[in-house]
């Protein structure tokens, strides 16, 4: 097992000096040619992309799916993969699990324990027992999907339940925010898409301290400055996660340059519409 105690992860969070999270979805049909076929070019292209944005980066995100359908040897370089990231970052499993009972603690196990990840994205569709065994963890987090980027989020999450009629989202931030103060508190996250950039100062305002995973930025159009415009002067720390945008900067063999170049630049960006934002 490579889990381990760790300090908790939204206080590492907050002492990163970057924003930026890293996506890792290494499709093996879309990999730079000139690093070969199978398993093996997976594992150098994800290894490379790393090294090459360690230093940009405050977490890194690789998305579970990829490297199981590899079978055994995927498992096995995820693993490899979350202890490389883990030297210089957070690593957020993105395995968005949701199940109940022993079938949720196995998960759990499972990414924290076998894999060593600080945090992973969760469903909340199960409701909070099925996210118990991802909050007892003090050392943890896991980010809970609430308004999710793509298109279909508005099918089920904009669908107004409750006395008041609030969108499901709305509902979701809310329980969760509540799940985030018992013991252990602090273990609680929430994923809003940079896509929706005015729900996502909804989401902010109803859980002002959890920590927000914001993916979407670049190949599915999201505002990054305007996502930063809704978070300022609030406290809790975000991650602004950008997976093609920096990971698909070059299909060549400068890929990995390309990709330091890209996550540099998006470093700065978030940066420079902090201090617009103030």
């Amino acid at each position: 097992m490579v889990g381990g105690s760790r300090e908790p992860f939204r206080d590492r969070l907050a002492a990163s000096t970057s924003r930026l999270c890293v996506g890792i979805d290494p499709e093996a049909a879309s990999l730079p040619p000139h690093l070969g076929v199978g398993v093996p070019a997976v594992r150098r292209f994800c290894l490379e992309l790393i090294e090459a944005t360690a230093d940009q980066a405050a977490a890194f995100k690789p998305n579970a799916a990829f490297f199981e359908q590899l079978g055994h040897e995927g498992w096995e370089l995820l693993r490899e993969v979350v202890q490389a990231a883990a030297r210089s970052a957070l690593v957020v499993v993105d395995a968005k699990r949701g199940d109940i009972g022993s079938t949720a603690s196995a998960y759990a196990h499972a990414i924290f324990d076998g894999l060593g990840a600080d945090a992973c994205t969760v469903n909340p569709y199960l409701g909070g027992d099925a996210l118990g065994p991802f909050l007892e963890r003090p050392d943890r987090l896991a980010f809970v999907l609430c308004r999710t980027s793509n298109p279909g989020a508005a099918d089920f999450q904009d669908l107004p339940v409750g006395r008041g009629g609030a969108p499901l989202y709305i509902e979701v931030a809310k329980a969760v925010a509540a799940w985030d103060g018992e013991p252990p508190a602090g273990t609680a996250g929430l994923v809003v898409g940079a896509t929706w950039p005015r729900e996502l100062g909804q989401v902010r305002a109803l859980a002002p301290g959890l920590p927000l995973l914001i993916p979407g930025v670049g190949a599915q159009g999201g505002d990054l400055e305007a996502c930063v415009r809704e978070l300022a002067g609030s406290a809790g720390s975000y991650l602004i996660s950008v997976s093609r945008g920096v990971a698909g900067a070059s299909g060549g063999r400068d890929f990995a340059e390309a990709a330091r170049r890209s996550a540099t630049a998006l470093r700065q960006r978030i940066a420079a519409a902090e201090r617009t934002s103030e």
